[in-house]
Parts: structure tokens; C-alpha cells; sequence
């Protein structure tokens, strides 16, 4: 049997999903070639079709460890009553040996039909080995850390300090959810402790982080509410604000007090303010367009769009604003009222010597526009020397056509027939004859 490239032996350290692959490669192989497994070597006989090929290869002299758990999910029981007594026996003889290697691996195979032997059986020996679930916390897999953090909790190794700590620096978002949850219970249930508050308030995520303001009220320190209003997350901002009323107070004052110092003033103090702001607070947010910052204009912008108060002659001008973010937040607000601004000026920021954040946000809004300013400005951009802006354009074109509704074209019309000859690359020509057909246009001229 040839076993040179598509069935290489993973090297030691390899990672679960190289494992699995590497069974099905094998398997397909055989599959399809029918080939002799005498003469094959171990690891590939322990992939083979044939289940009396796979538990032979199971009683020979020390059998990869990754293939044997791999064995302990098969489909035929003889193959996975051998595997599991030889997985059980490794267990006995090197627990910890054998849960570092192949945890990562057994908790992938629990979702198979058959697979859940052998998670059960490393959960049991791990509750027993207490420094391996520490070591296996800092696995670089994330399944694995999330196993061995519900393992950690269940068991209550961990004091509320140590729980708030691992919470703040886990990156993986499901883990931390299991340490936040943890360190959140244990200070109910073993009254506040500053320490692992203020860990929960200096960590990345916005969860923890949220966490960790929601605290503070049974902690007493509630004053510390307003220090969060200016959060760079809305989840936390949302928490600070519930948290200042729970203790008599209104948000909408202290979050205006942010943007008294000009200098001082954060895009997120200014989001901040308009999340709690009313429509007559229009003037505060319009006075920080012409902010030296750009983020903090860019945050205006979007206040003022949540104030649901438009100003399309005020807002066309920052499509021009030397800050991306300014032009994209503004072509964001006059999305809905892109048809009351003229094409003309439109098509000439579309232009090849404007800045290329200009460039975009003025074609999000010619295609807003919907009709043939769109089509055409799309079509225009199809051969631009930026990049980026060819694949925009291309989307858009594709998705004006649904074989659920006609395009937003004028029918019959002799230039909309002229710019879909320019774009037929971008459809089939079934679709192409469609589109055509549903706007009244001839079929397009076939090209030799």
C-alpha cells in the first residue's frame, strides 16, 4: 500500500485535528484502493476499513496513544472494548502522562455517538489530580482549558481572588464566562472582596469587566459607578448607568461632565453622553464635530445618529473629514437619506484623487440611492487601482439581483443595458439573462 504523502504519521505533539485527519485519510484510502495492510505500519493499520484489521492492530506492542483514543469511539464494538482497556491500562500507568497528551484529543472525540467513554473516564482521574487541572488551565487549547476550568469550579479549588485573576486574563471569552461566573457566586455567597473586584475591573474583556462594576453595589462602593460611564464597552457604560440609579443617582449629568474639558474628552465619554442624552442635547454633540480628535467627531457623529436627529447638509461635509472613521460614521447616518443628496456631487468624491475613506463612503451612498447612480458608480469602480474598492463595488452589483425581486432599475433603460454589458463576469449567464429579461433589456451580444 502507498503511504507516502496523503497518510504521514503526525510527529509527537501534533494537534487533535491532525490526528483525526489523519484516520480519515487512511480510511479513504483503503476505501477506495482495497489495498493489503500486511506489511503496512501500525498507526496506518489502526485506521484500516476493516474493524478485525483495526483491533488486531490494537493488541500489538504499544500502540499510539492518539490512534488508541481515537479507537475508543469506533463504531464496532470489538475494536472499542480493546481500545478502552488499552487507554484504561495507560491511565493506571502514567495518568498524568496520558491526560497531558491526549485530553485535547478525547474531548473532541465526545461528540461522536460513541466517543463519550473516554472524556468521562480523564474527568474522573483529573478530579483526582489537582496540580494536572492547574497545569492543563494554561493549555494552548481552548477546549482543554474550558474542560479543565468546569472541572476546577465543580470541584471549588479556587479562593474568589484566584477566580477573579484567571477571569481578567483569560482570552478565551467562554473560559472567562466560567471563571466571572465563579468569582460572581463566591462573592455572593462569601460577601465582597475588594481585591477580586478591582481585578474584575481591569480586565480586557468587556463581560468581566461588567462583572465587575455589577460588584461594586455589594461591595459599597456604588461611588465608583461614574468612573465607568466613559467605558470603551456599551455593556459596561449600560452597567455603570443602571448601577448610578440604583443608588439615587442620574447618569445623564455625570456623563455630560465628561465633555466639559475639550481636551480631556474620550470617544467613549462622548458615546457615552449619547446613550443617555435627549434630542435637545443635539447642540452639545454638533460643537465636538470640529474636535481636533478625529474618534471623538467620529463618536459625535454616531451620537447625533442615536438622537435620530439628521443633518444632511452638516453631515455631507464629513464625508470629506481627513479621519476614516469621520466619513464612515457619516455615510453611516445619511444611508436613509441618500436619495435627497445629489449624484453629481457624490460621483466626484468617487473620483480616483480623493482620499480612498472618502471614496468609499461616498459610494456606499450612491449605491443607497438604489437606481442607476448606484449601477453606475459600481460599475465605474470595478476597474479601480484600489483593490478594496473593486471587490465593494463587485458585492454590490451581485447582490442587486434576487430571483425573488426585480432590480431597483428603470426598465427598458438603454444605459442600464450598457453598464450590465461592462459587469457580465460577475454573473452566470442564466442569471445574466434573467436580470435582463426582468428589466425588459435584449440578451447581451455574445462574444466570440
Amino acid at each position: 500500500m502507498d503511504t507516502d504523502t496523503t497518510t504521514v504519521i503526525p510527529p509527537p505533539g501534533s494537534p487533535a485535528t491532525a490526528w483525526i485527519a489523519f484516520d480519515h485519510a487512511v480510511r479513504d484510502i483503503h476505501y477506495w484502493s482495497y489495498a493489503s495492510p500486511l506489511g503496512a505500519p501500525p498507526a496506518v493499520r489502526l485506521c484500516h476499513t476493516d474493524g478485525r484489521i483495526r483491533e488486531a492492530a490494537l493488541r500489538a506492542p504499544e500502540p499510539l496513544p492518539e490512534l488508541v483514543a481515537i479507537r475508543c469511539a469506533d463504531w464496532v464494538p470489538a475494536v472499542r472494548k480493546q481500545a478502552r482497556r488499552v487507554l484504561a491500562a495507560a491511565l493506571a500507568e502514567d495518568p498524568a502522562g496520558t491526560l497531558r497528551r491526549l485530553t485535547p484529543l478525547v474531548l473532541r472525540l465526545g461528540r461522536r455517538e460513541q466517543g463519550a467513554w473516554a472524556p468521562e473516564r480523564f474527568e474522573a482521574s483529573l478530579n483526582d489530580a489537582p496540580a494536572l487541572l492547574g497545569e492543563l488551565r494554561t493549555s494552548e487549547d481552548r477546549p482543554t482549558r474550558r474542560f479543565a476550568a468546569r472541572l476546577t469550579v465543580g470541584a471549588g479549588l479556587l479562593d474568589v481572588r484566584e477566580l477573579a485573576a484567571l477571569a481578567a486574563g483569560e482570552p478565551d471569552p467562554p473560559t472567562s464566562g466560567l471563571w466571572t461566573d465563579a468569582a460572581l457566586a463566591a462573592l455572593a455567597a462569601d460577601g465582597p472582596d475588594d481585591v477580586a473586584i478591582d481585578a474584575l475591573l481591569g480586565a480586557h474583556g468587556a463581560m468581566v469587566r461588567s462583572a465587575g462594576v455589577t460588584a461594586l453595589r455589594g461591595a459599597g462602593r456604588t461611588a465608583e459607578a461614574a468612573g465607568h460611564l466613559a467605558d470603551r464597552s456599551g455593556l459596561v457604560r449600560a452597567c455603570a448607568r443602571w448601577l448610578v440609579r440604583q443608588d439615587g443617582g442620574d447618569p445623564y449629568p455625570l456623563s455630560r461632565a465628561a465633555l466639559t474639558d475639550p481636551a480631556r474628552v474620550s470617544p467613549y465619554a462622548v458615546t457615552g453622553f449619547a446613550e443617555c442624552a435627549r434630542r435637545e442635547d443635539a447642540p452639545v454633540l454638533r460643537a465636538l464635530l470640529v474636535h481636533p480628535a478625529g474618534q471623538v467627531r467620529a463618536a459625535a457623529v454616531g451620537g447625533l445618529r442615536l438622537l435620530d436627529t439628521t443633518d444632511i447638509e452638516l453631515l455631507r461635509t464629513l464625508l470629506d473629514d481627513p479621519s476614516a472613521a469621520v466619513a464612515r460614521e457619516a455615510a453611516r447616518s445619511l444611508s436613509g437619506s441618500a436619495a435627497r443628496l445629489p449624484a453629481d456631487w457624490l460621483m466626484a468624491r468617487i473620483a480616483p484623487e480623493r482620499p480612498s475613506h472618502t471614496r468609499r463612503a461616498a459610494h456606499r451612498l450612491l449605491f443607497a440611492r438604489g437606481g442607476v447612480a448606484g449601477l453606475r458608480a459600481s460599475v465605474q469602480l470595478l476597474t479601480d487601482r484600489d483593490p478594496a474598492l473593486r471587490t465593494i463595488a463587485a458585492q454590490r452589483i451581485r447582490s442587486m439581483w434576487s430571483p425573488y425581486r426585480t432590480p431597483d432599475l428603470p426598465p427598458g433603460d438603454p444605459e442600464v443595458g450598457a453598464l450590465l454589458d461592462r459587469c457580465t463576469h460577475l454573473f452566470s449567464d442564466y442569471v445574466m439573462r434573467r436580470m435582463r429579461a426582468s428589466l425588459g433589456l435584449p440578451p447581451a451580444p455574445r462574444t466570440v
